[in-house]
């Protein structure tokens, strides 16, 4: 088990949100899902046998859904980031995890999913060529970047070089 994990917190769509990622990525599954019992209602307000926690798995790394309730919204300040070695990999996730989202929030690799949930779909390569000592390059880079929404990968490459 891993000693740190992330908890994601929804209003009650915990149980459709990891259903939603799990049939994004590879080598994903839902691993546990518990339910309110009838303590703590005068705090919680959720039925008991209703969804409390859905703990699952996306190519490995542990999450934690959480039916909160209306309390807390996700924002910018915190995102997930997928990391893609090739350009159809970087499609294919931008297309899954945007599909029903925020299609203003959108930039520089940077999606907001039907929840809420910020994502960066990013290029394997890009923190290397980010991270150039060669500021000529690592500046051409970011001007690339800033300019795209979904990232392009051959482009942020012509530019590096």
């Amino acid at each position: 088990m891993q000693s740190i994990s992330t908890c994601l917190w929804f209003d009650s769509e915990a149980e459709e949100a990891a259903k939603f990622y799990t049939s994004i990525f590879k080598n994903s599954k839902i691993l546990k899902i518990t339910h309110y019992g009838e303590a703590g209602f005068e705090v919680h307000h959720r039925p008991a046998g209703s969804v409390l926690t859905v703990v699952f798995e996306l190519n490995g790394q542990r999450f934690m859904a959480l039916n909160g309730g209306p309390v807390f919204k996700f924002n910018e300040a915190v995102s997930l980031v997928v990391n893609c070695k090739t350009q159809d990999e970087l499609d294919y996730y931008w297309a899954k995890l945007s599909e029903g989202g925020d299609k203003s929030a959108q930039q520089c690799g940077w999606l907001k999913d039907r929840y809420g949930l910020s994502w960066q779909i990013v290029p394997s390569a890009l923190e290397e060529m980010m991270s150039d000592s060669d500021p000529v390059k690592s500046n051409k880079v970011m001007e690339a970047l800033l300019q795209m929404k979904k990232l392009d990968i051959s482009t942020l490459e012509k530019a590096y070089r």
